[in-house]
């Protein structure tokens, strides 16, 4: 399983890089009434309404102050295309599937939901995100 892994609030994540359709700077974006806290809004990617999350945030953790050292990680969820705004893009890393073990259940976390796993991977730990577990569903095409 190949993995790109980026930084949010301090902490290592990755995805699975099948899933990342680009990476690109951060853009502003254009904020809408009446969505999720954790939906930025929208920015135009080559003339299509990009609907942009704030992965801190949908992971429970502060809101992110973007500026532009951000990037935002263009990926396919379920029939959906979202952006995810994370602080800086790490690296590509292959990973054995044996090398993932399930996440901790230590109930007071809301990040815990959200994973697929946890690897070491040097000295660190990177948490493997689920992407259907981000899926928010119709607020998402709502925005889009």
């Amino acid at each position: 399983m190949e993995l790109i892994t980026f930084e949010v609030a301090g902490q290592l994540f990755g995805l699975d890089i099948m899933a990342v359709r680009e990476i690109r700077a951060w853009t502003p974006a254009t904020r809408l009434p009446q969505v999720p806290r954790y939906v930025v809004g929208v920015v135009n990617l080559r003339g299509t309404v990009l609907p942009v999350v704030d992965l801190a945030s949908r992971l429970g953790w502060e809101p992110t102050e973007a500026t532009p050292r951000h990037a935002i990680i263009v990926i396919q969820l379920g029939a959906q295309t979202v952006g995810l705004v994370v602080d800086s893009v790490s690296d590509i890393v292959a990973l054995q599937e044996d090398a993932m073990q399930p996440p901790p259940s230590t109930g007071g976390d809301e990040v815990v939901q959200f994973l697929h796993g946890l690897a070491a991977l040097g000295d660190r730990m990177v948490m493997v995100l689920d992407l259907m577990r981000l899926d928010t569903g119709d607020t998402l095409a709502d925005a889009a």
